[in-house]
């Protein structure tokens, strides 16, 4: 019998082939090895912008994550920063950035800034990591190696981490980026955030973790660790997914509405921003609160 099946025409065969190298180039690009910094000295680097004395006698604390893609839009990360309920935040974690791109947003800002980078990516060749942002003093910070590597790029991932002196309150904040879905079980991403619960546990004092977690189902392991899950309900944060939160210790939510995520990025990330803001518990105040909850 003839073959009466319609053969495709010059440009759908173009256009599959052009899909096909497409996709090839993609796959390459995620196979493409990282060079990661396991020295967990550095690199590091940080800055002082914020004014000297930023005690407003306000009484709580606003937290904002970003994910600001491969940290390529800075100028506009920075604007989105600055308006609506983003604006004034005491703590911002970033991540994707480089230690430019960390530098020039903590200037335009006018925060302090710390900056550790775990690998050189693969296919922006420059340092990429996560940094705090604060507009409060940075009294220490360090680099955690979070365990298991990403397959494919058998890439290592850090959280950059920070005590900054809130209203004279040492606080911990940590800024996290844990490994994709398709890289890592999840069990795998559940022990990178139980290596950040287990640093946290070595002071006491209240505690605030934020950052890209590539999932919303690791929320319960936090939440059973006495965390309070402020990001919870805010809803997707990068296309359909909610993957972008917030956790603290030693804290409570301030008012009725104190989360939420940002609306339009004007281009800066695929990701939206998202924030919260809290209260320290008076035990906090006094003290008595263990980073252990």
């Amino acid at each position: 019998m003839p073959d009466t099946r319609r053969k495709p025409s010059t440009g759908e065969r173009l256009l599959r082939y052009a899909w096909a190298i497409g996709l090839g180039g993609v796959m390459m690009s995620a196979c493409a090895p990282t060079l990661n910094l396991p020295d967990p000295a550095g690199p590091k680097f940080e800055g002082r912008f914020a004014p000297a004395s930023p005690d407003d006698g306000a009484a709580s604390l606003k937290v904002v994550t970003f994910n600001i893609k491969l940290g390529r839009q800075i100028d506009k990360a920075a604007a989105v920063l600055q308006a609506g309920d983003l604006r004034g935040a005491d703590v911002i974690a970033v991540q994707e950035v480089d230690q430019t791109g960390a530098a020039r947003l903590a200037q335009a800002l006018r925060m302090n800034y710390v900056y550790y980078p775990g690998v050189v990516h693969p296919t922006d060749h420059r340092y990429f990591g996560p940094a705090i942002l604060t507009r409060w003093p940075i009294e220490r910070s360090w680099k955690l190696t979070l365990p298991h590597l990403g397959r494919f790029r058998h890439q290592q991932r850090t959280a950059t981490a920070a005590i900054i002196r809130y209203h004279g309150l040492p606080v911990r904040v940590y800024a996290v980026h844990f490994e994709a879905q398709l890289r890592l079980t999840a069990t795998q991403r559940a022990d990178q955030v139980r290596a950040v619960l287990d640093d946290a546990r070595r002071m006491a004092g209240p505690v605030v973790i934020a950052g890209d977690f590539n999932s919303y189902d690791i929320g319960p392991v936090l939440t059973r660790a006495g965390y309070l899950w402020l990001s919870e309900r805010t809803g997707p944060s990068i296309s359909m997914f909610s993957w972008d939160h917030i956790f603290a210790a030693g804290f409570t939510p301030a008012g009725s509405r104190s989360s939420g995520v940002a609306g339009d990025t004007h281009g800066a990330s695929d990701h939206h921003p998202v924030w919260a803001v809290m209260r320290p518990v008076p035990a906090a105040l006094a003290g008595g609160v263990s980073s252990a909850p």
